[in-house]
């Protein structure tokens, strides 16, 4: 590879996890071009460090969510650059993982983005879990979308490599041809930023499948990650459940899904009753 793998991630008071997401990238064999976006964060001193570091950009900004913050950083990306990697501050990559990613990547021209298998992570214990959180994104038959094989043990399945409908966006290593692929016309976003967070991963994952670029599931590659989600939904915030089930009818909407009805009924199960 000629130039730098881009390394886009976006942070908000990710003081806990940002350290060492960046010591799981440093033992990556990988040259790397890091970014780092910070939105909104009631504190950035914790991002100094990482200022003066060969390799690394940091950018503060007010608190403009996941999205308009990712496409800040992929326009931060060396233009010469053919791959990129949009990782949360929370997901700690496994040995040689990018590598192999690459490799996989680089030889099969069809794949606009791949991710691999995430594992579960105990940030407070600081150790792996031992469950699966996500080997891609999938939809039942009623139209939600959901991380296959998410809260089952590590090892219950989910070794073959195959094609996904959607890649989580805590780990998705793009091919930046297939992302310029959804940006060819003059308004388009990357990461649309009408989904201020929640879904804007799912929507990309549509628009490159709808461009012809296929997205891989592999479990060569090994990601853990310290998912924010509580396993209980009443320990979720309201407002934040009601931004995803709100941003799921936008998805059905903007893509003319046959499961809006479904979409909608949930926003409005959520909404008013608190479900």
């Amino acid at each position: 590879m000629s130039h730098p793998l881009g390394v886009v991630i976006v942070t908000h008071n990710s003081q806990r996890v940002i350290g060492a997401c960046v010591a799981a990238l440093d033992r990556q064999r990988v040259s790397l071009q890091v970014i780092m976006i910070d939105s909104g964060s009631d504190d950035t001193g914790y991002l100094e460090p990482f200022r003066n570091r060969p390799g690394f950009t940091v950018e503060c900004r007010d608190n403009i969510g996941f999205s308009a913050a990712s496409n800040a950083g992929f326009s931060l990306v060396d233009r010469r650059a053919n791959y990129v990697l949009f990782i949360n501050p929370d997901t700690f990559v496994g040995e040689n993982s990018l590598a192999s990613a690459l490799e996989i990547i680089v030889s099969r021209p069809r794949i606009g983005a791949l991710t691999g298998i995430l594992k579960g992570y105990d940030i407070a214990d600081h150790r792996p879990n031992g469950l699966i959180d996500s080997t891609g994104v999938f939809r039942t038959w009623y139209g939600r979308w959901y991380d296959r094989g998410q809260g089952q043990p590590v090892g219950s399945g989910y070794g073959v490599e195959q094609e996904v409908p959607a890649l989580c966006g805590a780990f998705m290593m793009c091919r930046v041809q297939a992302l310029q692929s959804v940006l060819e016309k003059p308004d388009s976003q990357l990461f649309d930023e009408s989904y201020f967070m929640y879904k804007e991963d799912i929507d990309l994952s549509i628009r490159l499948r709808k461009r012809g670029w296929s997205l891989l599931y592999t479990p060569r590659v090994i990601v853990y990650h310290g998912r924010g989600w509580a396993k209980d939904r009443q320990q979720i915030d309201h407002q934040v459940r009601c931004l995803a089930s709100a941003n799921e009818v936008k998805l059905n909407l903007k893509h003319r899904s046959p499961y809006l009805l479904w979409s909608i009924g949930k926003y409005l199960a959520v909404r008013i009753l608190h479900l």
